[in-house]
């Protein structure tokens, strides 16, 4: 067995998104996975169990047999944190080609491990190269490469050639460089109502659909369905007292409506939704309140769902080098 350590520097770069890519395409070549994300806490006496739902995420779709509990062990920073992860890893290791542990940015960890390390990195949040380099040198012989995450489209060639070339010099190599993509980044409907403290009035069991975009309803009736449809899979977000703007909304490709104001929508409202299969959101505060809520959501938002799967597999194929990660893996493609 070996094991794969992907780390990053700052929270909410993309480990867990890139986790799931590699584990699922390990597994579709027919290896078998295992996965571990230990909890690193300061805490002297920790609690047995803290709340992640990307443990739950991953058991689901690696299809692994050990309890959540053993595959997110809580553990105290302190004297020997390496061996302590070491511990836990065995606990969740037998019988896999590859284990996936995703952890903190710590050498310590990898080199107990003896574990081949991949650093995430988000390169919206103003990269700096520098700084990325002299972290993945703490690596030292360890080190797989780099991903690139959340590039915009219109900067991939660039990044590609010009950041590649650069820490190809610092003797690193870019195993990836993934385009910024809205799916991955977006939120079902449950999650929405669940940010905003809002009610989901009706069609509940539509709430793990995925919103892809936004929209306000705040222009004129006779627009109304113009101005909608130029969205698809959408949330729109309108005033209670707009029923006339919620009708409108109804008619184009519509994943929810957010209703600000806390007020109940009409019957005629209410039954549209309901015929079309729409999940109304009655949420309290204004508009912009909602708006802000829904920024914050967005900020926040996690790959653990498995309808994004798919997209993410169609990215890695086209932009992460898999057999440098096999070939530094020493396993078969």
């Amino acid at each position: 067995m070996v094991t794969l350590y992907i780390t990053s520097s700052e929270a909410g770069a993309g480990r867990t998104t890139v986790c799931a890519g590699v584990g699922k395409c390990l597994l579709d070549d027919g290896k078998k996975v295992g996965f571990l994300k230990p909890t690193i806490t300061d805490v002297e006496n920790p609690p047995k169990e803290i709340a992640d739902s990307d443990p739950v995420f991953m058991k689901s779709i690696f299809a692994l047999e050990e309890p959540v509990d053993r595959l997110c062990p809580v553990i105290s920073d302190g004297s020997n944190l390496g061996n302590k992860v070491k511990e836990a890893s065995s606990s969740v290791a037998a019988g896999k080609d590859v284990l996936i542990v995703e952890g903190i940015c710590e050498s310590g960890i990898a080199e107990a491990l003896g574990a081949r390390v991949i650093i995430i990195e988000d390169y919206s949040s103003q990269l700096s190269e520098a700084k990325l380099i002299n972290t993945c040198q703490k690596f030292g012989k360890y080190l797989l490469g780099v991903v690139l995450n959340k590039v915009p489209r219109s900067k991939l060639e660039q990044v590609r050639n010009g950041r590649s070339a650069q820490f190809a010099k610092a003797g690193i190599n870019v195993l990836g460089v993934l385009p910024e993509d809205r799916v991955l980044l977006t939120l079902t409907i449950g999650e929405l109502a669940e940010h905003l403290q809002g009610k989901i009035l009706n069609c509940a069991e539509k709430s793990t659909e995925l919103v892809e975009n936004f929209m306000l309803g705040a222009m004129t009736v006779d627009s109304g369905p113009e101005y909608f449809g130029r969205r698809a899979n959408k949330a729109v977000v309108v005033r209670s007292g707009r029923p006339d703007m919620q009708l409108a909304a109804l008619e184009t490709s519509t994943r929810c409506l957010i209703l600000s104001g806390n007020e109940e929508p009409t019957r005629t409202v209410l039954y549209g939704a309901e015929d079309k299969g729409i999940p109304v959101i009655l949420a309290e505060g204004d508009t912009a309140a909602i708006v802000t809520g829904i920024e914050d959501a967005l900020g926040k938002a996690r790959f653990n769902q498995e309808k994004k799967l798919s997209e993410l597999i169609e990215i890695m194929e086209q932009h992460f080098d898999f057999q440098a990660v096999y070939k530094g893996l020493g396993i078969a493609s």
